[in-house]
């Protein structure tokens, strides 16, 4: 079955669309809360990044901080897991990106002229005009941020959707009628060669994670993803006792998925 990713602007009525598909297919709908719970039920440090992180920009902080690059690891296993489940639709944290180049999968982002989204902050949230364009440009900004941190993209880049629908030019009824007809055609593309691509996306994203938070291992640089139908593991150390540690946790993680290693001395 099929998967929705759904970008959104603050305001543009990308959440209430993909709650309504949603529960007119029968999917299940993951947001941001969702995924923070299932990182903090890991328990361990994933506990702490679960409570402090929002979909904000990443400090330069965290950004070299060992533990949050292995909580963003487990975040995407966790949203890998949920596509893997299928009939699901992923609000926000790059799922697009994630996702990319998965035939069952459809991505898409929701806009909106900045005008029609504050008339929509004013009523939801019951603010006036000059807090309605301020919560606007400040979860804009944030949501930007945090993509661009994790992924090096723009948020806004058109070619990493399949489709972006303008909300003042489509109505929200319009918009969720046209978006179940072309799930159910990707409902087609859900065979197992594709399914496998997801589940070894996710087994690297764990492996990553836990790499990074194992208080034994140590390497200036690392980096773990899917390359053909086997995981690569692309590191620096400084000693061969290091290289050898960090073969050894690998294999063990990733038990009898094949794993290459690429994996270089620091002069």
């Amino acid at each position: 079955m099929a998967v929705l990713t759904i970008s959104r602007e603050f305001g543009s009525g990308g959440r209430e669309i993909g709650s309504a598909i949603a529960r007119d297919l029968g999917y299940d709908i993951v947001d941001k809360e969702r995924i923070l719970a299932d990182a903090k039920d890991a328990g361990g440090s994933w506990e702490r990044w679960s409570k402090e992180l929002d979909e904000r920009s990443p400090s330069l902080w965290d950004r070299y901080d060992w533990s949050f690059r292995g909580f963003v690891a487990l975040m995407q296993s966790i949203l890998l897991d949920y596509a893997l489940k299928d009939r699901v639709v992923l609000l926000g944290r790059g799922g697009n990106l994630l996702l990319k180049e998965i035939p069952f999968v459809l991505r898409v982002r929701i806009t909106a002229p900045i005008e029609r989204r504050v008339e929509i902050i004013i009523k939801r949230e019951t603010v006036d005009i000059d807090t309605a364009k301020w919560l606007i440009e400040k979860t804009d900004r944030e949501r930007a941020g945090f993509i661009k941190s994790i992924y090096g993209k723009n948020w806004d880049d058109p070619s990493t959707y399949d489709l972006i629908i303008e909300t003042d030019k489509h109505s929200f009824s319009d918009s969720i009628e046209m978006l179940k007809a072309m799930l159910l055609e990707r409902d087609g593309f859900c065979n197992e060669t594709c399914r496998n691509t997801v589940r070894l996306r996710r087994e690297a994203s764990r492996i990553k994670a836990a790499l990074f938070t194992d208080p034994s291992l140590f390497f200036p640089t690392l980096n773990v993803e899917l390359s053909g139908e086997s995981i690569l593991v692309e590191c620096v150390v400084h000693n061969n006792k290091e290289r050898e540690r960090i073969v050894a946790k690998t294999q063990e993680l990733a038990g009898d998925i094949p794993v290459r290693f690429d994996i270089r001395f620091r002069g």
